[in-house]
């Protein structure tokens, strides 16, 4: 081995260790960095020119990066509730302003300007639009980034329920004379989230027997403007001796005891038509309306409870994200609805990925073509709403490899040095 290889050698050690200082340097300043892998320097030696073992031969070091992408880094609270984390393995799939596709385990998105979920780097978070009953608006699953769309909250402006369910627990006196009514008032929302009242009133007819009419829908908030046609009474209610309610009938002698429907039509708020199915009790039970003397025996009719399902137009009060990826919103007036999935990007070997600026990744040969899958689906993570995964970086390792590489370096700078000054010893010999 010559002078001249230990040169190289000792020249390939610095371009080495200060290939490791500058991955070191990168990971340290990336330590607060939501999301960000550390990389590692992989050190290799290089033969340059085989030789005898008597011989020796020249040899010296290549470095290569490692990025530990598939690591996990500890999962920290945030006060965002669209602060995401990913428990396990996957990517959020991402998009920039120019539409193209990337991947990212940087999960502080927050909606901007215009509604759309972003990253703090500036990457839109893709999913699928979900409808009411939690499956893919369109239809079907996507099975490529392609399909997926930027996840929009914009739009989510409030929603309304029309009452379509009504109950009622009440008794009904014994001790009324026939002729006498008792009503009450149901409040009801059109489909336009409007609120109306309907009087429902019974009517003593004979012993166990009553009467049900519906009024005319008007509006609760001033009770004097009709604002529907009600149909579908009267009713005919009867009881058992034991005040047990036996059995209701529409005014053509059929039994709809299950099934009592009230059908409002010509809603003047411009609202669709109403079908409202009434649940008075079970027959043989007194789980709805009973018969039985008045309390302090006047006469009176006592009501329990009127419930109804339906909701006035509200707007958005909250955001939630399950840990399967299902966003949901939860409106003012109380009802909740699914509105996207987050699906997440699975790579056979997430270690292969390209990675880019932003903590962002693509696919590339050696990582192999992604899967999405629902979050927990398939091997992959889970997703945790008010919470951030934070850098793999641990500062204490990179201060020691610092250390390591400065002394690698100084070594590698004494090697040059003494090859030196034995270079001028043998040329001083040479004159």
């Amino acid at each position: 081995m010559s002078l001249s290889s230990a040169l190289n050698s000792a020249v390939l050690g610095l371009n080495a260790q200060s290939t490791s200082l500058g991955i070191i340097s990168g990971n340290i300043a990336n330590s607060e960095t939501v999301g960000y892998k550390d990389s590692t320097a992989a050190f290799s030696s290089l033969v340059t020119t085989p030789g005898s073992t008597t011989q020796g031969y020249s040899n010296g070091v290549t470095t290569s990066t490692l990025t530990n992408i598939s690591a996990q880094g500890l999962i920290e609270a945030d006060n965002t509730a669209t602060s995401l984390a990913i428990s396990g393995d996957g990517f959020f799939v991402v998009t920039d302003g120019n539409g193209d596709t990337y991947y990212t385990r940087a999960g502080d998105f927050s909606a901007d300007a215009d509604g759309n979920l972003v990253n703090g780097s500036g990457y839109y978070l893709m999913g699928y639009a979900l409808n009411s009953d939690g499956d893919p608006e369109s239809g079907t699953v996507p099975t490529s980034t392609a399909a997926l769309t930027t996840i929009n909250l914009e739009n989510l402006t409030g929603t309304a329920e029309a009452t379509t369910e009504t109950s009622i627990v009440a008794n009904l006196p014994a001790d009324a004379e026939v002729g006498d009514s008792f009503s009450i008032d149901v409040e009801v929302f059109d489909s336009l989230g409007t609120s109306h009242t309907i009087t429902y009133e019974y009517t003593k007819t004979a012993a166990n027997e009553w009467e049900l009419t519906y009024s005319d829908p008007v509006l609760t908030s001033d009770g004097t403007t009709v604002t529907g046609t009600s149909s579908g009474g009267p009713l005919t209610i009867t009881f058992n001796s034991d005040g047990e309610l036996a059995s209701i009938e529409d005014s053509g002698g059929t039994d709809v005891t299950d099934s009592a429907t009230l059908t409002v039509t010509g809603w003047t708020t411009g609202a669709s038509d109403s079908t409202i199915v009434t649940d008075m009790g079970t027959a043989g039970e007194n789980d709805g309306l009973q018969q039985y003397a008045s309390d302090d025996e006047d006469g009176d009719m006592t009501l329990y409870s009127v419930d109804q399902n339906g909701s006035n137009y509200s707007e958005i009060s909250e955001i939630s994200i399950s840990d399967d990826g299902v966003v949901s919103v939860t409106y003012d007036n109380g009802v909740s609805e699914p509105v996207y999935q987050i699906v997440l990007a699975d790579f056979a070997n997430a270690d292969g990925l390209t990675a880019y600026s932003d903590t962002v990744f693509k696919e590339s040969n050696t990582s192999g073509t992604y899967v999405l899958k629902t979050p927990g689906d398939g091997g992959t993570g889970t997703i945790a709403d008010y919470s951030l995964e934070t850098s793999t970086v641990d500062t204490t390792t990179q201060f020691s490899k610092m250390i390591v590489a400065q002394q690698a370096y100084s070594a590698a700078a004494q090697v040059i040095s003494t090859t030196s000054d034995m270079y001028d010893t043998l040329i001083s010999s040479v004159n």
